[in-house]
């Protein structure tokens, strides 16, 4: 079937030259810019009013004499509820939904007028109150506070069973309408927009919630009303194939919940990206307790909102420079070695349980790895959305996205009571000292690493199934099995640039080795005796074995590169050399932290502490060789040429046939 073109309102599809293709979309580079404005504008605005109610609200229902319990439960247990509810509903029928508008963007323009009405009576409810106070004697009987706190459960209901419908479709409208290509340029743009609109908001809007609280939310209200408005007026969605392997019944009542299980969780590829994600979430469900792991290792709040705004403004920085790569190595890729290398720097922080510095030196070294792992963090943040776009089916996205919230939702409500109870463990444990938050890193390293396990069970199936260049979903709805997507051109493993990174690697590892020694004698002539014995006796002899493990496993990864080339068979697989610049060259400022801690801790006496640096850097150095070998192993049977060219398309479509 012919591929029938569309535009953005008022630019026409040039005839000739340079063009890109989305389905049935077609773009010039002038339209491409359009596109990418109005969506990121539109995103701007929606980030400043999601910004508004949880940051200002609380406070108010404060002011109001509310209780802990009734605060919790309006700005977390009752949008969890509605997340597992409203979303999977939308986001099946939005994929379903066919339409001259699309099957996205009704969904958002018909919300637009009710969600603004009752973000505006959020911003009012004191003056709502005295209106209904006035006209009723009934709600005369009641005070005035309890009567605000009863219209403001009532408008957060309200506005949270609107806004799931646009948080539902939102993300999914890009997957409909931005070339498969350009996707990792634009997330990491769409990621610097948000990031921006955030500070701004927190840096000059925040500081009047208190006594200017109708001037933001009504300002927030118009410009969602105006800048969401224009983005749908102005962004077109394509023309939709018509869903497979369905009747009209499978899309209604009893029939729609049976298809949504049926397609979602019959297959293991989904349900292992589904339980690495739900993992994923379980591991963060301990992050709010975060600060309070801050303020045990001597910082107040100006100190951790500086590391917070300084992390923000280095990732912003950074995230200009990676969007290009995410599409080019694959954001399927990025994430799996990221999420693998990032188990070992979560790992690496447990070291806080056996030293403890003053606050004042503990927030230098906080500083300087924010900005040493931006580029990393960066780079992992910007793949990850893509990813989900790169193994989930297209015409069912949103229906994927959401079984995926559902799963991620259900394990994130019980770990949040879990984490609650891990903490009180210990706290027990340490007679109630705020001691007990540092273990917060090991709840951490134990749920990354199950969800870094699901995930290397993803990236290996997805092998299987083709890998870059030929994956296509699991689809049971469809006669083939599968369904097609894009296929984006990617890097593989080029020998120059592995060659690079395994520079960086001799670094982090010899490094040690040839300083050790100095440190040493530094020690001797210090009469830290006590640290002198130790390195000697166990810091040396882990960095040599180190050393010595990075040297066989890169002489076997030189012997399969051999291999590739000579078209023979290689022994493992061969790493990819993108993520592995980023990752190597994040450890090797970090040995630059682990100096600063050492002497940090000998300038104040703390042989121990310098010890136990020492130790944990060689232990870090082996689990990185470590997380290699298994790197290699995960690309073993799938990454077994080098040096191929790369020849990017601009013209990257959808097949025919899946329309």
């Amino acid at each position: 079937m012919q591929i029938l073109p569309s535009n953005i309102t008022g630019l026409q599809v040039a005839p000739a030259g340079r063009t890109y293709h989305c389905g049935t979309l077609t773009y010039t580079k002038a339209g491409l810019f359009a596109l990418f404005t109005w969506l990121l504008w539109g995103d701007f605005c929606y980030t400043l009013m999601e910004a508004v109610v949880p940051t200002i609200l609380p406070l108010k229902l404060k002011a109001l004499g509310s209780s802990n319990f009734f605060i919790g439960m309006i700005m977390a247990t009752l949008p969890a509820i509605l997340n597992m509810t409203i979303c999977p509903w939308v986001s099946f029928k939005s994929d379903r939904y066919r339409s001259k508008w699309g099957r996205r963007i009704p969904f958002i323009l018909c919300t637009l007028p009710f969600l603004c009405l009752c973000l505006a009576m959020l911003g009012y409810s004191d003056e709502i109150t005295c209106f209904l106070q006035r006209h009723s004697a009934a709600l005369r009987e009641h005070a005035t506070a309890t009567v605000t706190l009863g219209l403001i459960a009532i408008f957060m209901v309200m506005f949270q069973f609107f806004n799931m419908f646009v948080a539902s479709v939102f993300c999914f409208l890009f997957n409909d309408v931005v070339p498969a290509q350009f996707m990792g340029r634009f997330i990491g743009t769409f990621r610097i927009v948000g990031t921006g609109a955030g500070a701004l908001y927190n840096f000059f809007i925040f500081k009047y919630a208190n006594t200017h609280m109708h001037e933001i939310f009504l300002g927030a209200t118009i410009l969602y009303f105006v800048g969401i408005g224009m983005m749908c007026l102005m962004v077109k969605e394509g023309r939709y194939p018509p869903i497979e392997g369905e009747t009209d019944k499978s899309n209604k009542g009893l029939g729609g919940i049976k298809t949504f299980l049926k397609e979602s969780f019959t297959h293991k590829f989904y349900w292992m990206r589904f339980l690495s994600t739900a993992f994923s979430a379980t591991a963060g469900a301990i992050g709010s307790f975060t600060i309070f792991f801050y303020q045990d290792m001597g910082l107040d709040l100006d100190h951790v909102g500086k590391i917070n705004a300084t992390s923000s403004i280095a990732i912003i920085a950074a995230t200009s420079f990676v969007t290009i790569f995410v599409d080019r190595w694959h954001p399927l890729r990025i994430c799996v070695y990221s999420s693998v290398f990032g188990v070992i720097g979560l790992a690496v922080n447990l070291v806080w349980i056996f030293v403890t510095l003053p606050g004042s030196y503990f927030f230098w070294l906080n500083i300087g790895n924010v900005l040493i792992s931006s580029f990393w963090v960066a780079l992992s943040g910007v793949a990850a959305f893509p990813a989900e776009m790169r193994i989930f089916p297209q015409s069912r996205f949103g229906q994927f996205c959401s079984a995926q919230a559902l799963i991620r939702s259900a394990f994130a409500g019980v770990a949040g009571m879990g984490a609650g109870l891990f903490i009180d463990l210990f706290k027990w444990i340490f007679n109630g000292s705020d001691f007990a938050y540092r273990f917060i890193y090991l709840w951490l390293t134990i749920f990354a690493g199950i969800s870094t396990f699901f995930l290397v069970l993803v990236y290996i199936q997805w092998n299987r199934m083709g890998g870059d260049k030929h994956f296509h979903p699991p689809a049971s709805w469809n006669s083939q099995g599968v369904e097609e997507l894009p296929v984006v051109p990617t890097i593989g493993p080029q020998t120059k640039w592995l060659k690079i990174s395994f520079l960086l690697f001799d670094g982090i590892v010899s490094i040690p080795v040839l300083s050790i020694p100095f440190l040493m004698l530094w020690m001797f002539f210090h009469d830290e005796i006590f640290a002198f014995k130790w390195y000697g006796l166990a810091v040396l002899p882990l960095a040599l074995f180190a050393l010595s493990a990075w040297w066989m496993l890169k002489k076997g990864i030189y012997s399969d590169m051999a291999a590739a080339r000579d078209k023979k068979t290689l022994h493992n697989g061969i790493p990819h050399h993108g993520v592995l610049i980023v990752i190597g060259s994040n450890f090797l400022l970090a040995v630059g932290i682990w100096f600063c801690q050492i002497f940090s801790a000998l300038s104040l006496n703390l042989e121990s502490g310098a010890i136990t640096f020492g130790i944990a850097n060689g232990i870090t150095n082996l689990l990185i060789i470590g997380a290699l070998y298994l790197i290699c192993r995960i690309e073993r049977g799938f990454s077994i040429t080098v040096d191929e060219k790369y020849e990017a398309i601009d013209n990257a479509c959808t097949p025919s046939d899946a329309l």
